[in-house]
């Protein structure tokens, strides 16, 4: 596995239980073994799965510490990112993790399961099916942010507990601020690049929207 494996992961978010750690550690061996079966993650990117994957998916918490007590829905989740690094460092706050590629899914929960995560649950649906309310819903999916917030927007609870008001919480890369254009108001946009000093990371934000 490259990038040294998960150390890449302790070197931007220390104070991790050794239950934790355990949990991160053993993603490489799991994706690598479910990748060869069911293709979640490009074949020539699984070596990058710490940096381009797991790392990728913690920026979110270099934006927002969630509180206990939290729900967030993954919306397009795959293989499980970005809820399962998340709920691994976020252990008290719910993650639900829906996808429409119901063998997606399957290797979410199967290595959810795996490494003991007992605030995650799975749904095999299209967005526009769910019903349940959240607090956040986040996503690594590529459609246009106008088009999630559109679909999301029935999703989003009304109680708010965090120092972000409830809303939306996007991993992009490209023009975003042009891609925002009326959401731009409503929105907060920072770069990876401030918070992880990777190459891969120069040209990938993270976008939060109100809603």
């Amino acid at each position: 596995m490259g990038n040294n494996g998960w150390d890449i992961i302790n070197k931007y978010f220390s104070g991790l239980t050794m239950e934790q750690q355990s949990q991160f550690e053993a993603l490489g061996a799991l994706y690598e073994e479910w990748n060869a079966k069911i293709n979640v993650i490009s074949r020539k990117d699984i070596d990058n799965l710490y940096e381009h994957h797991v790392l990728h998916s913690l920026g979110i918490a270099k934006v927002i510490n969630f509180k206990p007590g939290t729900t967030v829905m993954d919306l397009g989740s795959g293989g499980g990112f970005p809820g399962i690094p998340l709920a691994i460092l976020f252990p008290e706050v719910k993650f639900h993790l829906i996808d429409s590629i119901g063998k997606k899914i399957r290797v979410a929960t199967e290595i959810s399961r795996s490494i003991g995560l007992k605030n995650v649950s799975f749904a095999h649906e299209r967005a526009e099916d769910e019903k349940a309310k959240f607090d956040f819903v986040v996503s690594r999916a590529v459609m246009p942010l106008g088009d999630l917030v559109k679909l999301v927007r029935k999703n989003i609870s009304t109680k708010q507990q965090n120092a972000l008001p409830n809303g939306l919480i996007c991993l992009k890369g490209g023009e975003l601020e042009r891609e925002a254009g009326k959401l731009k108001d409503r929105s907060i946009f920072w770069y990876l690049s401030d918070f992880f000093s990777e190459e891969y990371f120069e040209t990938k934000q993270i976008v939060f929207t109100a809603i």
